[in-house]
């Protein structure tokens, strides 16, 4: 009798740990997808503030925060580069691009001078990162993207930098 219930606290306790295995993997897929719903809002919100900020030069007077006078068709060239960016960010937040991907197409972005002047006009607003952030760390793969592309003495930007390692 004592080995039948040694055997059934074994069964027992197997399902419970099946159970809690369950319950967890079925709270952590809904935890990613709650995850990437916010972050579509939030992309859908950052978009929509966007496209009204380049339609109205009022609003677009609000995100004038660049260290030097910007006229207003560059400014509304800054907004969609903006626009650009953050999408490629979101794209790769919610894993639909990996980080060499991302690399990848910010590579092409960066072969138009109005995006790097967007880029180098905001320098100064990813000062505030935090050092550890995926932001700033991509911000800063952004940088030295941009510079090797500058130094290079080839036509062939397509093959300038080294995409980085996809981290664990």
């Amino acid at each position: 009798m004592a080995t039948l219930n040694a055997g059934v606290r074994r069964i027992v306790s197997a399902a419970k740990a099946k159970a809690t295995a369950v319950t967890d993997s079925i709270s952590a897929r809904s935890t990613r997808h709650r995850r990437k719903a916010v972050l579509a809002q939030q992309h859908r919100l950052h978009f929509d503030l966007i496209c009204k900020a380049m339609d109205d030069p009022a609003l677009a007077a609000v995100l004038d925060t660049y260290e030097t006078q910007i006229p207003l068709e560059k400014q509304r060239q800054f907004l969609f580069a903006n626009a650009l960016y953050i999408n490629a960010m979101y794209f790769h937040r919610i894993g639909a691009m990996n980080r060499a991907e991302l690399y990848g197409h910010l590579r092409v972005m960066c072969q138009n001078e109005v995006f790097r002047e967007y880029w180098e006009a905001t320098r100064h607003h990813r000062k505030s990162l935090p050092e550890n952030s995926e932001e700033s760390t991509l911000g800063l793969m952004l940088d030295d993207l941009i510079q090797e592309l500058s130094d290079s003495d080839t036509d062939e930007w397509w093959v300038v930098g080294q995409p980085p390692e996809e981290s664990p």
